[in-house]
């Protein structure tokens, strides 16, 4: 190889060098805008991450002067609902007022207080076992049970759909109220026992099936109050507006 080629080729290497810089130059300026492309994706996902928007399920919220509460004592033999399609008495025979709903049922032979109400959150904090609102019933049932029967109930019980949650159980005289037509079907040979019972749940038939659970059938059952409300001196069939 002559002179000039070798020094030729020496001349070549700085301006592959340099290409070579400007190749990685584009790379690290390409990476600089995948990275940048890449955090605007983030931001931009962060942002959309803190928008809650409105779901179906959001309760509207009623204004003070608007929400419709209602108290009503439910006779026995009566639907806890507004509409049946076999001719059976429900709500609607005996409350004229619209767009309010029952806040928990309850069953067509038990009786005593209903809620009814427009406002969805109010409902809710009625229902809803985590709200722990309490509900009591007086029970009337067949026998006698003892201290250690009653202590079952306060401990809780296993039922079909699971453990009961404590309850707060008071035997209780005889309350004056309302005789129930039809009257109840009394055994003669044997006593029948009141008891108060208080829950924070509201499973289906719950309490019925919690005094069968320790041998003593309920024969009548009476919703006295709910959270702060109770029926107080409201007759069957009756209710009025608070």
């Amino acid at each position: 190889m002559s002179t000039r080629s070798r020094s030729a080729s020496r001349s070549d290497k700085p301006a592959r060098s340099g290409a070579k810089l400007k190749q990685n130059g584009n790379k690290q300026g390409r990476n600089s805008d995948r990275n940048n492309t890449g955090n605007s994706h983030k931001k931009s996902h962060s942002s959309k991450h803190r928008y809650k928007p409105k779901t179906a399920n959001t309760k509207p919220k009623i204004a003070l002067e608007d929400r419709k509460i209602i108290l009503f004592n439910k006779p026995f033999d009566t639907l806890s609902q507004f509409t049946d399609g076999e001719g059976r008495k429900t709500l609607a025979d005996f409350i004229p007022v619209k767009d309010v709903y029952a806040a928990g049922r309850l069953d067509r032979d038990s009786e005593g207080l209903m809620v009814l109400t427009n406002d969805g959150i109010f409902q809710a904090k009625l229902t809803q076992p985590n709200s722990k609102s309490p509900k009591t019933y007086w029970v009337q049932v067949e026998g006698a049970p003892s201290e250690e029967d009653l202590d079952k109930l306060r401990k809780g019980v296993e039922l079909k759909d699971g453990m009961t949650l404590p309850a707060k159980v008071e035997l209780m005289a005889e309350p004056e109220i309302w005789d129930r037509n039809p009257p109840v079907r009394f055994r003669a040979a044997i006593p029948t026992t009141w008891l108060a019972i208080t829950i924070i749940e509201g499973r289906n038939r719950q309490v019925r099936r919690m005094t069968a659970n320790i041998g003593f059938p309920t024969l009548r059952l009476i919703r006295y109050s709910m959270g702060d409300m109770n029926v107080g001196q409201l007759q069957p069939g009756e209710w009025k507006e608070i």
